[in-house]
């Protein structure tokens, strides 16, 4: 093996174990084909010959595409043809051949060496062979059948891919399996550390160089050779550039003209899309076109993808760091000292003088602060982190870098990029107790959703506040979070006016606890005043990212409270950033209640988008509070949809235990919900029980915001626990109708009406449907009303009303079908099956209809209690059922009697 294999295969197991299944699957008879994926340095070369040391049975051909043979056709396949070890020269077959007689020819002799053993044909650098030595391989291949062959083509992508546009065409039209060497993890980062550098890399370095050369092995063994390890300890580190790409940069900035050089190096300081204009003032370049040309021609930089020729970019990564760090001390001074005065923008003219600063400058130390201060009137968190790092970087005195280091990470938080502040945490840590600081740190355990750690850090931030007004503030608007994470209304309430009377008019802990304050009201029924706190909240910060938090609040509460349509304009609104400076966190809770509105509305695909884009920024941001809440609109979509694999996935990764009851309750209901629609209502009563023993449950109970009571009570209907139903319901039932909220009261409803059909009492039963449908004719809510007609439509049938439960039902099929909510869809067609009378003749006809229906289900592999929860009947009841089905159709076992289902025609 290759010495350096066990280092870059770091990561790599994945895509070998598809490898290895395509091998196989080779190995069956059927002529297989993969293109193995990923940008230069990701390993695929080091993964091939991996593949082929784990399978020496095999009989392997390895060539490679040169991109000097790009043009000259036929190259690499008669290196092929010498490869496989023939006894014919290449150019007695090829030569001259157009490529299907090459290819018939390569066929041929692919056929006779896959007839004993398994051969595999592996083509790296695909993406520089000759297009005529592809065409024969590919003609080749389709003249394959039955034999033992798997071909594998590495192929180079992204900017540093190159190669010929023929070649990219044939491969982006071959039939193959695609695999994707995937990107190495920061713990992966680290582990490679471990091995090349024998560095143990900090978590927060080990992310920041894992963002940096977007994973790739090869880049990263460059860094870490050629980095000293003592650099490594600190998280704000400068990365470094890979040694071959700072080669390559300096070797073409050389041949440049002094003009091009000057644009190049005039871009590179001004940032990574600097515009031209400014570059070529910085640069002093009088003819900025012709420089631009020649820039681009030599690979450094170009126009901006989708822009003119006002925005440029560098071309590819590493490449404005490389330059950048060509420049002397001297140059870089300079450069950002005049890029000050270029830019119009006053965070970057801070920015420019911040690296144009050799020592502590306390003034523009003190100038940051006041940028940070007005950014943070407005919200941009980002900003005012940003600001604040450099501001304690550059700052004078011990006390002023410690108190700008917690005010950043502070920010960091709120902006919602707390994998960025969680890196800066040891450093945090380690400054003396203070209030200030375990504000912060309490801050970002809550966005962790670290309950206890928050907890004990907000105490201690409260007792140690003094008579710091400021910081008092400040304590009082974290309690707030902490409150709603908890979901208590009281404590929110009550902490938001303490806010609001420490804080400075105006604020940000102000501000911010009057834009939350409105869910502490509805949290605890005020629903009025909770309505009157979001029209103040949102008249008083007509824009900005104070604007978006109190957009999103209310959004979630015309969620709440039966207004969806209203909700998601609300809640689009509140979720994009990018135009609007806003932050990371509130456009996550934004998606997240956008998916419900768009779910509670019928728009499925809506909520799925919603989710995805929850998801995405979930991985930049790291805010674990807030995962629970994303995945589980993911989960009981993809669950009724019958998309099992989908909703495990998504009941994977939205799992919080022991936490926040904002992480807790989604959690519990996205498992609810995946039981329910595969009929496991024991399921759903265990997993529910938790929210049921709480102690007080407040905020829980109000109507609209946690809809989970339904849920519990008709599982405890359908497992025929009645009496608990009941006494479930009824204290539910008074508060719905004290605050006239109608989904929820149709809800309660239909739970009402099953569990009154249930007691055989058929007019209580059409009275609680009744009504639960009058509370959703004027509401837009598709699923609900679903619900209550097939709940209906079963109650109906149980109680032998066949004429009415077939109307109910096919109305409740269309409602699903509509939604392609999959799981009731079927579930109508078998009651609506099992309501129609039997043939004569047939099988089954000596079964009653509940028999029928025992009999379809055991048959198809559900065990006695499953059935028993889809046919809302106890387990004796099945039994019963099973012993007569059996002594009447002449069967002894389950299998005799699902053997006979398979061979009964569908009736």
């Amino acid at each position: 093996m290759h010495p350096d294999d066990d280092v870059l295969l770091i990561g790599t197991s994945a895509a070998l174990t598809e490898l290895d299944a395509l091998l196989d699957r080779a190995c069956t008879g059927e002529v297989t084909v993969a293109v193995l994926e990923g940008p230069a340095g990701i390993g695929k070369s080091t993964l091939l010959r991996r593949f082929r040391h784990r399978h020496p049975d095999v009989t392997a051909v390895v060539v490679s595409g040169l991109p000097w043979e790009r043009s000259c056709a036929g190259a690499l396949l008669g290196r092929l043809i010498v490869a496989e070890g023939a006894d014919v020269g290449p150019d007695r077959e090829t030569g001259g051949r157009d490529a299907a007689t090459v290819g018939t020819a390569l066929a041929r002799r692919w056929d006779e060496s896959a007839r004993e053993k398994p051969l595999v044909v592996t083509i790296d650098d695909a993406q520089h062979a000759d297009p005529a030595s592809l065409q024969a391989v590919v003609s080749a291949v389709a003249r394959l059948h039955g034999a033992q062959f798997l071909l594998l083509l590495a192929r180079g992508t992204g900017p540093d891919g190159g190669g010929d546009a023929g070649a990219a065409d044939i491969l982006e039209h071959l039939s193959a399996e695609h695999v994707r060497v995937q990107p190495l993890t920061p713990e992966q980062v680290r582990l490679l550390a471990a091995r090349v550098a024998a560095v143990d890399l900090p978590l927060p370095v080990a992310r920041r160089l894992c963002e940096h050369t977007a994973g790739n092995p090869g880049h990263l063994q460059e860094i870490l050779r050629d980095t000293p390890p003592s650099r490594w300890s600190d998280w704000q580190i400068r990365l470094p550039v890979p040694g071959s790409v700072q080669s390559r940069v300096e070797i073409s900035l050389r041949a440049c003209s002094a003009s091009c050089r000057a644009l190049v190096e005039a871009a590179a300081v001004l940032g990574p899309n600097p515009v031209l204009a400014d570059a070529a003032l910085l640069g002093d370049v009088g003819e900025p076109v012709g420089a631009l040309d020649e820039a681009y021609a030599a690979g450094l930089l170009g126009p901006a993808a989708g822009h003119g020729l006002d925005t440029l970019s560098f071309a590819g990564p590493f490449v404005r760091e490389a330059v950048h760090a060509t420049l002397t001390p001297a140059q870089r001074h300079d450069l950002h000292l005049r890029a000050a005065e270029v830019v119009t923008d006053e965070t970057e003219e801070l920015r420019h003088r911040v690296e144009a600063a050799p020592l502590p400058d306390p003034g523009l130390a003190d100038a940051l602060v006041a940028l940070a201060r007005r950014k943070a009137d407005d919200g941009a968190w980002a900003v005012v982190a940003g600001a604040l790092i450099d501001a304690s970087r550059i700052s004078l005195t011990r006390a002023e870098r410690e108190n700008r280091l917690i005010q950043a990470v502070d920010a960091l938080a709120g902006a919602g990029l707390l994998g960025q502040a969680v890196d800066a945490l040891p450093d945090v840590e380690a400054l003396p107790v203070g209030s200030r600081r375990d504000a912060v740190l309490g801050y970002v355990a809550i966005q962790r959703g670290r309950r206890a750690e928050a907890v004990s850090y907000l105490e201690s931030a409260w007792k140690l506040r003094g008579t710091d007004r400021t910081a008092a503030a400040v304590v009082c608007q974290r309690q707030v979070l902490h409150a709603l994470a908890d979901w208590d209304g009281d404590e929110l309430v009550r902490w938001a006016d303490s806010a609001v009377e420490l804080a400075e008019p105006g604020s940000p802990p102000a501000v911010e606890a009057a834009a939350i304050v409105g869910l502490g009201h509805a949290a605890r029924g005020a629903v009025s005043d909770a309505f009157a706190a979001y029209a103040r909240a949102v008249a008083d910060n007509p824009a900005g990212p104070q604007h978006q938090r109190a957009r999103m609040g209310l959004g979630w509460l015309l969620l709440a409270q039966d207004d969806p349509e209203a909700a998601r304009r609300e809640l689009e609104f509140a979720a994009p950033t990018a135009r609007r400076a806003g932050s990371n966190r509130i456009s996550l809770w934004a998606l997240a209640w956008l998916a419900r509105a768009r779910f509670a509305l019928g728009d499925w695909a809506g909520a799925l988008h919603a989710t995805d884009q929850a998801e995405v920024l979930l991985g930049t941001t790291g805010l674990e509070f807030l995962r629970p809440l994303v995945h589980w609109t993911g989960a009981q979509i993809h669950a009724l949809r019958s998309e099992e694999e989908e909703a495990e996935r998504h009941l994977r990764f939205g799992a919080a235990e022991q936490a926040y009851t904002v992480m807790t309750v989604p959690t519990l209901l996205a498992r609810a919900h995946v039981a329910e629609a595969r009929s496991d209502y024991e399921a759903v009563v265990r997993h529910l029980t938790p929210l049921v023993l709480r102690s007080p449950r407040g905020g829980l109970d109000e109507p609209g915001f946690w809809p989970w009571h339904d849920l519990y009570a008709n599982a405890l209907v359908v497992t025929n626990r009645l009496d608990e139903a009941d006494a479930f319901l009824f204290p539910l039932e008074a508060t719905v109708q004290q605050r006239h909220h109608r989904s929820a009261g149709a809800r309660l409803g239909y739970v009402r009406g099953r569990l009154l059909g249930a007691r055989g009492d058929l007019a209580g039963a059409e009275e609680a449907f009744a009504q639960a449908r009058a509370h959703l004719a004027q509401l837009p809510l598709p699923y609900e009303k679903a619900r209550v007609d097939f709940a209906h439509g079963l109650t109906m049938r149980r109680l032998g009303r066949r004429r009415d439960a077939a109307q109910l039902l096919a109305t409740a099929r269309s409602a699903f079908a509509a939604l392609d909510a999959h799981v009731y869809v079927a579930r109508c067609d078998r009651e609506l099956k099992t309501g129609r009378p039997v043939p004569r003749g047939t099988a089954s006809d000596v079964l009653t209809d509940q028999e029928r229906t025992v009999a379809g289900l055991v048959a198809t592999g559900k065990s006695n209690r499953e059935v028993a929860n889809e046919m809302m009947l106890s387990i004796k009841t099945v039994q019963f059922h099973l012993t007569r089905i059996y002594t009447k159709l002449g069967v002894r076992s389950r299998a005799e009697l699902a053997a006979r289902s398979m061979r009964t025609p569908h009736e």
